[in-house]
């Protein structure tokens, strides 16, 4: 696993220096405290890096847990430790949050997890899970998602709209100043 690499130098040492400077431990703990309500699970909440790489690193949490918003979610939890096995639950969780409604783009990749390498991103996955846990009847957590605010035009105020002249092509009224084309330059 990562204890085995040599460390990171140079610009990747920073790159990774400041992707684990994102990691808060107040919002992992919120986080694995909510994952201890839906599933009775872990029984350590605290928010430390380690502490979350531990309590989930090998992905069975992680299908209790989509599990328990959704029945049926993940159809099979591998129960062995050996490391693709473990890859697989993460990767079994990570279809089924994007089944769920979590955005793509709010995912993380199994090897973020699997050698600890962005907590950060996992961290914000499982939030993401928190908020879309409410439209299944489930506690959720972090910010409320916003409700789709749909606006309808009729044909009259959308051709009103045509006739506006943007700012951003200038206007007619007042001095142009900064128009110097044609004349002297004063001294």
């Amino acid at each position: 696993m990562a204890e085995h690499r040599a460390g990171k130098a140079g610009i990747n040492a920073e790159a990774q220096a400041r992707i684990h400077s994102k990691y808060n431990d107040e919002i992992a703990q919120e986080t694995l405290e909510w994952i201890r309500k839906l599933t009775g699970e872990p029984a350590n909440t605290s928010g430390t890096a380690e502490n979350l790489y531990e309590v989930l690193k090998d992905g069975t949490l992680l299908c209790k847990l989509v599990n328990a918003i959704q029945e049926g979610s993940v159809k099979k939890v591998n129960q062995s430790t050996m490391a693709f096995k473990c890859m697989e639950n993460i990767n079994a969780f990570l279809e089924a949050a994007k089944k769920l409604g979590v955005p793509p783009q709010e995912t993380f990749q199994t090897i973020d997890l699997w050698e600890k390498q962005n907590l950060y991103s996992v961290v914000i996955c499982l939030q993401s899970l928190g908020r879309k846990a409410g439209n299944y009847g489930k506690p959720s957590i972090g910010p409320k998602e916003a409700d789709k605010n749909v606006r309808e035009f009729s044909e009259e105020q959308l051709k009103a709209g045509q006739n506006v002249i943007s700012l951003q092509y200038g206007t007619n009224k007042g001095q142009q100043s900064g128009i110097s084309f044609g004349t002297r330059r004063q001294m």
